[in-house]
């Protein structure tokens, strides 16, 4: 696995990717970030050795090295899944990647189901815990002592200096930022009335199918990182409607300017 990183991260830096301060991770319908950026690079991902290519339409594919403000950026428009059939070490293959490019900081987004009834759609929530349900560990077989060690501690997987600035910009934007617990399911197929009902029990404010292994393998590297969910539906299980894949899509890019401008002036702040 070293050797495949390594030479996915030499592919880069032979393309003038070199050290970049963060990493973001641009979840489903959320793009907007990529035009308020200095575009230095695009590199589709099947052009990466190693990597993983997105097979979900509305996941872009591209590697994206650029400037916000003073700081270089590593963008990845569009992420992997489980369900696409990926291995959850192929999952977080290009979080691997950069930090082995040298980012500092990793900021994660995603579209999410609202299982806590005060988030409306189009609401952003930081994560700030999470509940894994997923099958399958990054950290699973042999640790990767170069990258991190065998047991690493998830007492605080969001960090706090990061997860500050965001609430910080957000104030200053005038963007409500709510605050919940992310529950990782494996999908893709969304949840039933009784599912709804036990993530509620059990703690989720949210609920949705990514980030989490992103988040473990970050931590692995003590990879500062933090994540907001875009609410994209209402989990009533009282009140269930068929859900319209369509609809998510559209209210995640209604929300995209807010998250992007977000994302955009914390990376600016970022020391």
């Amino acid at each position: 696995m070293m050797d495949q990183l390594n030479e996915a991260t030499a592919y880069l830096q032979s393309k003038g990717i070199h050290k970049a301060d963060a990493g973001i991770v641009l979840g489903t319908g959320l793009h907007h970030l990529v035009n308020l950026m200095e575009i230095i690079q695009t590199i589709p991902y099947a052009d990466i050795p190693n990597f993983p290519v997105s097979t979900v339409e509305f996941h872009k594919g591209n590697f994206i090295y650029g400037t916000i403000g003073n700081k270089k950026v590593l963008v990845m428009q569009g992420r992997f899944h489980a369900y696409e059939g990926y291995s959850m070490q192929q999952v977080v293959f290009p979080i691997r990647v950069m930090k082995l490019l040298g980012i500092q900081y990793l900021l994660l987004s995603n579209a999410a189901g609202g299982i806590n009834l005060n988030f409306k759609k189009g609401d952003l929530v930081l994560i700030e815990d999470h509940i894994n349900l997923q099958n399958g560990n990054p950290l699973t077989g042999k640790n990767l002592d170069e990258l991190g060690s065998r047991f690493p501690d998830m007492s605080e997987p969001y960090s706090q200096l990061l997860s500050q600035e965001l609430i910080d910009k957000a104030t200053t934007l005038n963007i409500m930022l709510h605050k919940g617990v992310y529950a990782a399911v494996n999908g893709p197929n969304l949840e039933t009335r009784a599912e709804y009902r036990y993530l509620k029990v059990i703690g989720a404010d949210l609920v949705g199918m990514s980030t989490v292994p992103e988040v473990i393998a970050a931590n692995h590297t003590q990879l500062p990182c933090a994540a907001v969910s875009v609410v994209t539906d209402e989990c009533d299980p009282d009140h269930l409607k068929p859900v319209n894949i369509a609809e998510i899509i559209a209210v995640a890019g209604k929300a995209d300017e807010k998250l992007s401008m977000l994302f955009y002036e914390t990376i600016k702040a970022l020391q």
